[in-house]
């Protein structure tokens, strides 16, 4: 019988984990579709490759700094259970790539190549594990503090917080110290360019396959197959048309917004999906999904922010908003299971916001300083396609060799 349990656990999170890796695609699509048709190459390249990065980062150095696991043991060892610990690290892998993808859409358009993927390897490597082993691993004691001091620990299910506020704060930090592609901005702060999607298709068919894979980033986040719970599958669920409303009204129709609603109210879901009554995630999902229309209106018309795809307002914002709303509507007073303060909630998430300045200033900084993290002006203007990969999304715009 215990064989038999280890065996369905470790189909369990494998199922998870495809879903989750299945996601990344969705990123690599979402990207597509919003930025020009000449960096439409680009975007598919650095996904899956920031993928191979990642692995490599968080086999050898990321997982050990959050979980003090490591793989590099005899075989034998590594196969007991049936081997869960190995697809446990699949699956958590697949939620430490997301941080630079994240990021990734953020800073498209213009951001070296290579540079890029030693960034995504310091980040996987030691920012994003650093406060994963806090959140999800009792480090430093932090979480007992939390519950000392407010009542409960900081409650992140699925990583509103710890993924993708992270991401988000992280990505924030990466555009502004990359600068507003060219031509977007005059110096006096007028837009010049709007730069608006070049295959709403595309954009469309990324933004549902994330939404598919998310039921598999929450859901299978119990991690076991005893803990299963059918609650984080309705949540999910109802904050993504929750989401998808908001941003359809807000949006007045803009099937850009729209396709990014259903995302910013599952971001916003994660970290309360296991504790908040449907009618409550429904509620979430709305507020998300305004936040995200009304944020990417604002950073990029009038802050003059040149956040690409809106990572930060979709994952930065709505995932903090996510990791305080659990304190919300996760009590028992608004229908939810219990087991959450507001404090903790509030503390964790700006605890989660702190790391990931600090950790993208020190990153991205560095980088900068030392070797460059911008295409020059005529790689930019030519596109990262022909600039980077010498090849085109389209036959008509081969390069001439």
């Amino acid at each position: 019988m215990e064989t038999m349990k280890h065996g369905a656990d470790v189909l369990f999170i494998l199922l998870g984990a495809i879903m989750v890796l299945a996601m990344h695609s969705g990123f690599a699509f979402l990207e597509l579709g919003t930025v020009r048709s000449k960096n439409q190459v680009n975007a598919l390249v650095k996904i899956l490759s920031d993928f191979a990065f990642c692995t490599i980062a968080y086999f050898f150095i990321g997982y050990g700094i959050a979980y003090g696991a490591g793989f590099l043991t005899g075989t034998e060892q590594l196969v007991q259970k049936n081997g869960y610990e190995m697809v446990r690290f699949f699956f958590l892998l697949t939620f430490a790539a997301a941080v630079p993808a994240i990021v990734s859409g953020g800073i498209a358009e213009r951001a070296k190549f290579y540079p890029q993927f030693f960034a995504s390897f310091l980040i996987v490597a030691f920012v994003y594990p650093f406060f994963e082993g806090i959140a999800w691993n009792q480090h430093y004691g932090i979480q007992a503090w939390l519950k000392a001091s407010f009542g409960e620990e900081f409650h992140d299910f699925a990583g509103s917080v710890v993924v993708h506020a992270v991401g988000g704060w992280i990505g924030l930090v990466a555009v502004l110290m990359l600068g507003a592609r060219s031509g977007r901005y005059s110096k006096d702060g007028r837009v010049m360019s709007a730069h608006p999607p070049s295959s709403i298709p595309f954009l469309a068919l990324g933004a549902w396959i994330l939404s598919v894979g998310w039921f598999g980033f929450n859901v299978m986040s119990a991690q076991t197959l005893d803990k299963v719970s059918g609650l984080v599958a309705l949540n999910s669920l109802m904050a993504m048309a929750g989401g998808t409303l908001s941003a359809l009204i807000a949006g007045r129709n803009d099937p850009g917004f729209v396709h990014n609603g259903p995302l910013a109210g599952l971001v916003a879901v994660c970290a309360g999906s296991d504790v908040m009554h449907p009618v409550g995630s429904l509620v979430v999902g709305g507020v998300a999904g305004g936040i995200f229309v009304f944020l990417f209106t604002l950073t990029q018309n009038r802050w003059k922010i040149d956040d690409v795809l809106g990572v930060w307002p979709l994952h930065g914002l709505c995932g903090a908003w996510g990791g305080i709303a659990a304190g919300i509507f996760g009590s028992k007073a608004l229908g939810g299971m219990g087991g959450v303060a507001i404090g903790s909630q509030v503390a964790g998430t700006l605890l989660g916001i702190g790391v990931a300045l600090a950790g993208g200033a020190l990153v991205y900084g560095g980088i900068k300083a030392t070797i460059g993290l911008r295409l020059d002006q005529e790689e930019e203007f030519n596109g990262a396609d022909l600039s980077i990969h010498n090849i085109s999304s389209t036959p008509e715009k081969q390069p001439v060799l």
